[in-house]
């Protein structure tokens, strides 16, 4: 390597007078402005430390002159959302349906913080778009085992169905077969009758048959033609929907096992004004009683 500039004969630019593998390494310097713009961001990193929170200390961290804090300025935004959701939340405990149907900024806070609770706390078994599952009633339509009005559903949120909580709905329906309460043939013709009270495809012989059974030991809870009854969360067995399954076998099964659905209290997770939001949000999916 020598103090003479050497000059690469193919572009015509100074080398460096490094060669690797017959290769010429070319000399060429960053344009200018590109060397200004990095001086000015070190400078302005230097100013940024002396201002800002930079640099971590063994337990906490330099403050810099403006004693800026995003967790500072996090808190005090979510404490005045709280006061914000304070004031609606005690409008919300005190409205009736009609009023607040009749306001709109609160029926938009009940919806969207119903939503929320809803995604948080109810979506895992009801879905995230509350249309339910085999065993977990979709809430999108007007079937309602225990009321679908707003006082009512919220009832059914607030202390949920056959749980722990005395206050919680409760029912229960004999397992005719595993309790012995019937034998296989009857719970045959029970399970044909049922069919045929939706209109089903039905064995008509052993429909008939399974009439007199159903007189017997169901019409005390659904009803004579198998309408239901809310007083007892017994379902109506002639509209053609199923919470568990209207298949011939499904059905048999729930005859013969029985169902014990389960739905927790939420009284002691959710405060107030979300359990009543939760119950609006559920009322006006479309299929809420007035």
């Amino acid at each position: 390597m020598t103090d003479q500039k050497e000059i690469d004969d193919h572009s015509g630019v100074e080398t460096t007078q490094h060669v690797w593998d017959g290769i010429k390494e070319l000399n060429n310097p960053l344009p200018r402005w590109w060397l200004w713009i990095f001086y000015a961001t070190v400078i302005w990193s230097v100013i940024y430390w002396i201002f800002m929170p930079a640099w971590p200390l063994v337990s906490s961290y330099t403050p810099g002159l403006r004693g800026h804090s995003d967790r500072a300025n996090v808190a005090q935004d979510l404490v005045e959302m709280y006061a914000e959701r304070a004031a609606y939340a005690v409008r919300l405990n005190e409205a009736s349906l009609e009023q607040i149907r009749s306001t709109p900024e609160l029926l938009e806070f009940a919806i969207a913080a119903g939503d929320a609770a809803f995604g948080e706390n109810c979506a895992p078994c009801h879905g995230r778009g509350a249309q339910g599952a085999p065993g977990y009633p979709n809430l999108n339509d007007d079937i309602w085992l225990w009321g679908g009005s707003l006082d009512e559903i919220a009832y059914t949120i607030r202390y949920g169905i056959r749980n722990e909580n005395t206050s919680s709905h409760f029912s229960q329906m004999p397992a005719y077969g595993a309790d012995g309460i019937l034998t296989q043939t009857e719970i045959d013709d029970v399970t044909e009758y049922v069919i045929s009270l939706s209109g089903g495809d039905a064995n008509a012989a052993m429909a008939r048959r399974g009439a007199g059974i159903y007189a017997e030991q169901c019409a005390a809870c659904h009803g004579p033609t198998g309408g239901g009854d809310r007083l007892f969360g017994a379902p109506n067995l002639a509209d053609r929907e199923w919470l568990y399954g209207g298949d011939r076998e499904t059905i048999r099964a729930t005859i013969a096992d029985s169902r014990f659905g389960v739905m927790p209290p939420w009284e002691d997770r959710l405060d107030p004004a979300t359990l009543r939001a939760l119950a609006v949000w559920v009322h006006e999916r479309g299929g809420g009683e007035d």
